[in-house]
């Protein structure tokens, strides 16, 4: 199976960022990962009762916009925020966007 491709820090752009974001779904994903560790595809929406397929598609664009790291632990794919590379290249962002998913 071919290994998830991951943008370099410095080709990750804030408008990219904020457009992964920009949808809802996407933003309680961060969250969720925000909230500490890996997470298997099922766990970072598993409440929501979003299609296999969609759920795929927002992390494919949080992955592709820099948000998260994508791996393989057997059949399950891992997810993790990318915190401290975006807190390096976003100094705060982070931080003031979490809060108001929080609200």
């Amino acid at each position: 199976m071919a290994e998830f491709t991951h943008p370099r820090l410095d080709d990750i752009s804030l408008e990219t960022v904020l457009h992964a974001l920009g949808d809802p779904a996407r933003l309680q994903i961060v969250r969720t990962l925000a909230g500490g560790g890996e997470m298997c595809c099922e766990g970072t929406l598993c409440s929501t009762h979003i299609p296999k397929s969609t759920r795929s598609n927002h992390l494919r664009i949080l992955r592709n916009s820099g948000l998260i790291h994508t791996r393989r632990r057997g059949r399950e794919l891992m997810n993790a925020l990318r915190r401290g590379e975006l807190d390096k290249r976003f100094p705060g962002l982070l931080d003031a966007v979490l809060p108001l998913v929080n609200g």
